[in-house]
């Protein structure tokens, strides 16, 4: 599989891309040429320099070295988030579909009372009653998204449920557990690889939305989504604020997506 990664433009372009943000992200502190949250209002709004190469913002803090750091916190955000939903839907999503009747009808019922509200009221509602903070909209985001990513897993085991290998393992005396873990998981992961990698493109962008909302990142934070938030006061003034951010959200979550379409071209040829 990995030789049909590198042999695939598509799967390279998105890992160099993703690899960039990576390295941004892990050695912030030596590529930053100033300190994020240094604030020196009698240089705001200042134009690139070599100081400040991408100029200052409305309290003079760097944008560019505010951008570099933002990698930290969108990427430490939304990567942590999709472990947690990754580890709560394989293990909600796979056993009531495999043991099947009332526990699958009672997780249907369950899943269809948490999908009838928006995830944005629910996110809303949890920050509104924990308060705002990083590790609040992490619990927010969880619990809203927790089911569509359980549905997709559903939909795997039930599929793989009916195959052949299935029953010649239950006659051959394998107990469920046995089965979930060793044969049913195993030959859903690469599928679901797919589904989780584009997945963090979309947890980028949804938190960095609520961010730009103000919903749980408090103010000055270097985040991307905070930093759209902040700069939106001066959109027709000083639009490049809103710009920077933006192209490094688009620039992040194009490279999840490049790789993770690549995975699925790969994993499912036939479906192209």
């Amino acid at each position: 599989m990995l030789k049909k990664v590198f042999k695939s433009k598509q799967a390279v372009a998105g890992l160099l891309i993703i690899l960039i943000v990576v390295f941004i992200a892990i050695f912030a502190p030596w590529l930053a040429p100033n300190q994020p949250e240094e604030i020196n209002p009698a240089k705001k709004f200042t134009g690139a320099s070599l100081e400040y190469p991408l100029g200052t913002d409305q309290l003079g803090r760097c944008i560019f070295s505010r951008l570099i750091y933002g990698a930290r916190y969108s990427l430490g955000i939304a990567v942590p988030v999709l472990l947690v939903l990754a580890v709560i839907s394989l293990l909600i999503g796979t056993i009531p579909p495999y043991l099947g009747g009332r526990f699958d009808q009672l997780f249907v019922v369950v899943s269809d009372i948490f999908m009838s509200f928006p995830p944005l009221l629910v996110v809303l509602s949890l920050v509104g009653a924990l308060g705002q903070g990083i590790l609040n909209i992490m619990i927010a985001v969880v619990f809203s998204m927790w089911v569509w990513f359980a549905k997709v897993v559903r939909s795997y085991v039930l599929l793989e449920r009916k195959q052949g290998y299935i029953m010649a393992a239950k006659i051959a005396g394998c107990s469920d557990l046995k089965i979930i873990t060793r044969h049913i998981i195993p030959n859903i992961l690469p599928a679901l690889l797919v589904y989780f990698s584009t997945g963090i493109a979309g947890m980028i962008l949804m938190i960095s939305g609520f961010s730009f909302l103000g919903l749980g990142i408090t103010a000055g934070v270097p985040e991307w989504g905070a930093m759209l938030s902040s700069g939106k006061a001066y959109l027709y003034s000083h639009p490049l604020l809103l710009v920077y951010p933006g192209l490094f959200i688009l620039f992040t979550a194009t490279g999840f997506n490049l790789f993770g379409e690549a995975l699925r071209d790969i994993i499912s040829p036939e479906e192209v």
